[in-house]
Order: structure tokens, then sequence, then C-alpha cells
């Protein structure tokens, strides 16, 4: 699967041309008052940005976004959430709709009204998508052909959302995080493709950083969840354990995060905050 790995550079290769889309122009000055105004943090994603847990479903008010919004008050103490996240979402589904409902027919679509209409107090934007775009890619066929496809359709869907966020609000906070990866879990039954799924996750996390970088900031999820620390610890690797101690796939096959999961990657996305 080394051609995983061929497949990211290339694909991150020709995201160059899309740093000078970055330089959308600047509103006039703020009129006065508006920093000290109610500010908005506005999350945008898949099921992880909901707060999704098996058996309790989505939780808009906590999960990570949660732990975000009370960092993000302790310096602006007045910032209320916005959540348009939506379970199952893909990076194309964002952007075109129809996985959820919305009133405008496509979560970017109702997120660029949102920010255009409080754009002068808007603080952060926080983005998690992308996973569900190349999940499938495990049971394809021709695994390399289609990571090569969906990853370039997610840097196009990504790029056209940060572009659009960050014109709608210019002076907002835009961080986009990176994905742990659930199927190190595999390696209980089939290390070999625990293997395959790290790879996975390095053209993945390497297409949304690159993306992410004329726009805003990526959370390193991937790192705060020690996905590529394989010393064993009681005959299991660091990462392994993480990730079954993190979310519930070692206990139920579920890929999301658990309550230390979510408050660690909150944790994460807090710590870049300014």
């Amino acid at each position: 699967m080394r051609k995983l790995a061929v497949i990211a550079v290339a694909v991150i290769s020709t995201l160059g041309l899309l740093s000078s889309s970055a330089q959308a122009a600047r509103p006039d000055t703020p009129p006065p008052g508006a920093a000290k105004a109610m500010g908005w943090y506005v999350a945008l994603g898949d099921s992880l940005a909901a707060g999704y847990q098996p058996g309790a479903g989505d939780d808009k008010d906590g999960g990570y976004v949660g732990k975000v919004l009370t960092a993000e008050q302790a310096i602006a103490p007045k910032t209320k959430l916005v959540n348009l996240a939506c379970s199952g979402e893909t990076s194309s589904t964002l952007v075109n709709g129809g996985r959820c409902e919305y009133e405008l027919g496509s979560q970017l679509a109702e997120a660029v009204d949102f920010l255009s209409a409080h754009k002068f107090t808007t603080r952060l934007v926080t983005v998690t998508i992308g996973a569900n775009d190349v999940t499938p890619c495990l049971s394809a066929p021709d695994r390399n052909a289609c990571v090569a496809q969906r990853l370039q359709a997610l840097a196009g869907n990504l790029q056209q959302t940060l572009a659009k966020v960050h014109a709608a609000a210019p002076d907002a906070k835009i961080v986009v995080t990176n994905y742990y990866n659930p199927y190190l879990a595999l390696w209980f039954s089939d290390p070999t493709l625990a293997a395959i799924t790290t790879q996975l996750q390095v053209a993945l996390n390497n297409t949304i950083a690159a993306v992410t970088a004329p726009y805003g900031t990526t959370a390193d999820v991937a790192t705060a969840f020690q996905s590529f620390t394989t010393t064993p610890v009681n005959g299991v690797p660091t990462n392994v354990g993480v990730i079954c101690s993190l979310t519930w796939m070692c206990a139920r096959s579920d890929i999301h995060a658990n309550d230390a999961g979510y408050a660690l990657i909150g944790q994460t996305v807090a710590g870049v905050l300014d």
C-alpha cells in the first residue's frame, strides 16, 4: 500500500493553486462596539462535530464542540454556539445537500447565510469533514483508485467550503480538525489491514492540512490520539490501546469517540485558539 502515500503526495501537490483564492477581500472596519458584542461559534461537519455516540444519538451542545465552546467563552464570555453539523455528512453532501434537511438546501448554504448575517460577531468556525468520503475505499476492489478519486473530491469540496466561510466571515478564526483512526482496532483480528488504514489516515489528514493552510489552522487530533505510537503496552500497541479507550470501536464496533475521546478532541481544538 505504498501507493497510498504516493497518492497523498500527488493530491497535495495539486493544491498549491488554492492559496491565491484565500486572499478574499476583507470588510470595512467593523462598526463601533462590535468587539464587545455577543459573539458566535459556528460548528460544521459530520457526526463527530454533531457529538454522536451509539445509543444516545447526536449531542450538538456536547461532544467536542461543547468543550470548545467552554474554551472560547473563557476568552470571550458572551460567545454562543450554532452547531449545523450533520451525522453521516460527506464533503460533497456538505456542499450540495442530500444528507440532512436544511432550509437553504445544504449545510454550507446554511452556514454562509448565518455567517453573512453575523460577519463581525462570528469569532470561531470549526470544521470536521472527510472521513465519510474515504472510509468506503477500505472495501473497494481498487483501493488505490478509490482513495485518489475520493481525496481529489474532498480537496475541492473542502477548499470551496473554507473559501466561502472565510469570505462570509473574514475575521473569524477557522479551525479544521484532522482524524484519529478507529480502524486501528482491527489490529486484534487483521494487523495487515490495520496498517493499511494508517496509510489511509495519513493521506486523508495530509489532504485536510494542505487545503486548510491558506484559510486557518488544523487541530491535530491524530497526534493527540497517539495514532502513530506503536510502542507495546501489555502486548498491545499504544495507538491501538488509545483507540480502545477513547472510542467505542473495541467495546461496540462503533467508530465514534466516547466522552473521554470527545474531551480530548475539544482540548486539542482549544489548544490552537488565541
